[in-house]
């Protein structure tokens, strides 16, 4: 379907790819990884046509459709005018146009003194022939059901995508992309924006889709789950691995451990073969033997030092020590409006717990965390601090808070003017920005990197409590796996809310599940909760 043969590409001075190849088959489910800046998103716009490789060439079909889920959408209905659901649906390319020219040719069907009436009709036939063949008459029912998939309940589909805010309307452009079904999907993180229960939806719709797929994601889960094959990016190559994320993850290591080896082997050899000739050389009865051994080490091929994975390690200051009562909620109340989104909830959370709070969208999670953190009082109720308790809260809206005009550096030493530039690049470095990363400009950061930035800032403060909301989100997989270590190792407590599984499964000690009536406990981790209550998340069936 998609070959990219023996492509070269340079940014400037950066090398991306060197004479690398990679095949996509029809149907085939790919997940492509590798490092921040290792090429992904430029893989994705040379299979568009967007660039071009410097050498080598992109081969696919002429008429293959291609549907390609970016992080930097075009802004949808500029004109303010469009509903969800009409803005879904224009989004199924050839078949929407056909729908919108069948409305217009039945408007002009009225009029029989038109003097083209009889090419109408004749059109108005072939249109209807070719929109009724590509299932057009079940466009809007299955933009609906994508929709619903994704999170939107019915006033939501049918209301104005100006009201929506810029992770709904991300949710539509994926929508868009869905109802096009076309044969390759390019999918570049496609959960950053979805609940679980939307992120669940999605694997099983593209679990039965049967066009391509090639997709970045963060989500080990969606990985393992949908990818038959992984693709890694690495020193400028193409790396195949058969199976999903977690067998990517075993044949890596046994393929880096032999990778290393090899490498060990031929230098012991080189080295073994250069000591021979040095202490030789000058002895002319030796000198056949050097001359032979010097010739053979001119046509060895020089293995290339074996690219090592460093990963990275957050490290925490030890946590002054609470009181054993962190955090209690006594019968608070918030609503808004009418709607009344927490009644009456009581809650005790104890030192060194890590409660993971989940609910459908609209359950009010990080209105409860806003509350616990301070940033919203309750109307009724009231949130007791414990003793000795330094809080820490995380939330989206620290990353809009970091200062655009502000290098990574100086945002830091803003942050903790007392401390020495030593210590600031210490912990910059611990969460990925070594070397000249720390004179980045803020504005000129990525969303991970900003949330990475935002993280280091809110624990350098070392707080014994930590209230975080969908701390992961635009998260790197290395990054993720680096926070769910430092945070198992953490001497404090934790209350969270968050979509990624792995996260939950590896923290979580107790379940608040967010109901209509109230709040439901559930003593335990995630994978004890999920076998209690039968599905990974409240909104999904049991």
């Amino acid at each position: 379907m998609v070959e990219l043969q023996n492509i070269t590409k340079q940014h400037g001075s950066h090398v991306l790819f060197m004479d690398a190849s990679m095949k996509l088959n029809p149907a085939e489910k790919v997940g492509l990884v590798g490092a921040n800046g290792a090429g992904k998103t430029t893989i994705f716009r040379m299979i568009l046509g967007e660039e071009r490789p410097d050498d080598g060439a992109v081969e696919r079909p002429k008429r293959l459709t291609v549907g390609y889920f970016r992080q930097d959408y075009a802004e949808l209905d500029p004109a303010g005018t469009r509903s969800v659901l009409s803005e879904t649906v224009a989004g199924a390319g050839t078949l929407a146009a056909l729908g919108e020219e069948l409305v217009r040719l039945e408007a002009r069907l009225g009029d029989c003194d038109d003097p083209d009436y009889d090419a109408i009709i004749e059109r108005y036939g072939d249109v209807q022939a070719q929109f009724s063949e590509r299932g057009g008459y079940d466009l809007e029912a299955r933009a609906r059901a994508i929709l619903a998939g994704l999170g939107f309940r019915g006033p939501e589909v049918d209301g104005p995508v100006k009201a929506l805010s810029g992770g709904w309307r991300m949710r539509v452009q994926l929508a868009r992309i869905l109802l096009a079904r076309p044969e390759l999907l390019l999918l570049d993180e496609p959960t950053n924006y979805l609940d679980i229960e939307s992120i669940v939806w999605l694997e099983e719709w593209l679990q039965g889709y049967p066009g391509a797929v090639l997709m970045t994601c963060h989500d080990r889960d969606v990985l393992n789950r949908v990818a038959r094959k992984i693709v890694e990016i690495d020193g400028g190559k193409f790396r195949t691995y058969v199976g999903d994320y977690d067998a990517y993850e075993r044949a890596r290591l046994l393929d880096a451990a032999q990778r290393e080896a090899e490498y060990e082997k031929q230098q012991a050899m080189l080295e073994k073969e250069l000591r021979f000739i040095e202490r030789f050389k000058k002895q002319p009865s030796k000198a056949s033997q050097v001359q032979s051994r010097a010739k053979k080490l001119d046509k060895i091929e020089k293995l290339e030092p074996p690219r090592r994975i460093v990963e990275r390690h957050f490290g925490f200051r030890k946590p002054d020590r609470s009181g054993n009562d962190v955090l209690a909620l006594h019968a608070i109340t918030k609503r808004y409006g009418d709607r009344a989104v927490h009644d009456g909830v009581t809650l005790m959370v104890r030192r060194t717990e890590r409660w993971a709070i989940m609910g459908e969208n609209g359950a009010g999670k990080t209105t409860l965390l806003k509350m616990m953190a301070g940033a919203l009082t309750p109307d009724s109720g009231q949130v007791v601090v414990g003793a000795s308790v330094g809080l820490g809260y995380y939330a989206q809206h620290q990353m809009e808070q970091l200062d655009g005009d502000l290098s990574v550096l100086e945002e830091l030493e803003a942050h903790a003017p007392r401390a020495g530039i030593g210590t600031l690049r210490q912990l910059a470095g611990a969460f990925g920005f070594s070397g000249d990363d720390v004179d980045k400009a803020i504005s000129v950061l990525s969303g991970g990197e900003k949330a990475r930035l935002a993280l280091a800032k809110m624990l350098y403060d070392a707080p014994n409590l930590l209230v975080l909301d969908e701390p992961t989100n635009h998260l790197d997989l290395t990054t993720k796996r680096a926070l769910v270590r430092a945070l198992a190792d953490y001497d404090g407590t934790i209350v969270f809310v968050s979509h990624d599984r792995a996260f939950l499964r590896a923290l979580a000690t107790r379940v608040v599940e967010l109901t209509a009536t109230g709040l439901r406990v559930y003593e335990g981790s995630y994978d004890e909760y999920v076998q209690a209550v039968g599905r990974e998340a409240p909104g999904l069936r049991a």
